[in-house]
């Protein structure tokens, strides 16, 4: 199958890294987190503290239709980072997990400086790139 710009499998790369980035980088705060608290670094551990965050990466992506401009600053980034707090909290919330408001603090500017700085640090390369 082909599509305009390529093939479909060179359209789905760039989606698929790009989600895959996402989601490491959730794992690379929820880790960071639970070590900086002497927390066990077991994957279930790991996986206790980053799934409400993981789902709500998930959800950004669904809303921002993040596959159509996935290192995309805006919509998308925006859309994941802040889908990725404000359901990652919700979630904390729903099953009595602390949402300290140091923790919200923290989340909101860990996150933004991870879901959003590899896609700037992308943008500027572009743009040195362009030149």
């Amino acid at each position: 199958m082909e599509s305009a710009g390529g093939s479909v499998r060179d359209t789905r790369r760039p989606a698929a890294a790009a989600l895959v980035t996402d989601l490491a980088c959730v794992l690379v705060f929820a880790t960071s987190g639970r070590r900086s608290h002497s927390e066990a670094l077991s994957l279930a551990g790991v996986a206790a503290t980053a799934w409400p965050f993981l789902a709500g990466t998930l959800l950004g992506w669904l809303l921002s239709r993040g596959w159509r401009r996935p290192a995309s600053l805006v919509p998308t980034g925006l859309v994941v980072w802040l889908c990725t707090v404000v359901a990652g909290m919700a979630l904390r919330k729903a099953t009595s997990a602390g949402t300290a408001l140091s923790f919200v603090i923290v989340a909101i500017l860990v996150t933004a400086l991870l879901l959003l700085g590899w896609r700037a640090a992308l943008a500027v390369v572009a743009r040195r790139r362009a030149r």
